[in-house]
């Protein structure tokens, strides 16, 4: 008789990835589908989006992050990012999660100017000459027709994420401090951020 194979079982609590990416958005259905194709099957990161509701403010996006953390510790590895929109926001709501992003290294802020759209739209063209929050999304179903807040994965490829990257630091230079103040996203930071950790 062959000897019984042992079974490996993972001790309770242990994680299967090195590294943690806990991201709070605004949206239900976009941001979550977008980020979760970060997800690798070689379990060396993993994405965790905290969805929107109807509260959807950046003082919101916040305190779901802040609620998380209380209930979640981060590893000093792992990383916590807001993803919000500039859109009817005041500098002042998004002050304070700029503050909060500053608090640690292992915490940031995303934002896309005018909206997460903008982000997308770059993975496609430049997007210039946009001027307000429907042309945005105008312009993406150019490339993604019947785009209604939600995307299907397979339409955005690795060389289309690379693209986006190129075009977003091209209209972020130099660097801003803090957002956007015209046309512009700062999901870059967080992408390559997660592209950097699948490759360590």
């Amino acid at each position: 008789m062959p000897p019984k194979r042992r079974t490996f079982q993972r001790p309770l609590g242990e994680r299967r990835y090195r590294k943690l990416f806990v991201i709070a958005v605004e949206g239900v259905k976009t941001e979550p589908q977008y980020f979760a194709i970060f997800n690798d099957q070689q379990a060396v990161i993993r994405v965790h989006c905290l969805k929107g509701r109807n509260d959807s403010s950046p003082p919101q996006v916040l305190k779901r992050m802040e609620g998380h953390l209380h209930q979640e510790e981060l590893r000093s590895s792992d990383e916590a990012w807001l993803v919000v929109d500039k859109d009817q926001w005041t500098d002042e709501q998004l002050a304070a999660l700029h503050t909060w992003a500053q608090g640690r290294d292992n915490y940031g802020l995303a934002l896309s100017n005018p909206k997460f759209e903008y982000w997308l739209l770059l993975h496609f063209e430049d997007g210039a000459a946009i001027t307000s929050s429907r042309e945005c999304t105008d312009r993406l179903r150019r490339y993604l027709p019947g785009y209604n807040k939600g995307i299907d994965a397979r339409q955005i490829t690795p060389a289309h994420v690379a693209e986006a990257i190129r075009r977003a630091k091209l209209r972020d230079t130099p660097p801003c401090v803090d957002w956007p103040k015209n046309n512009g996203s700062t999901v870059y930071r967080l992408v390559e951020a997660i592209l950097g950790a699948q490759h360590e």
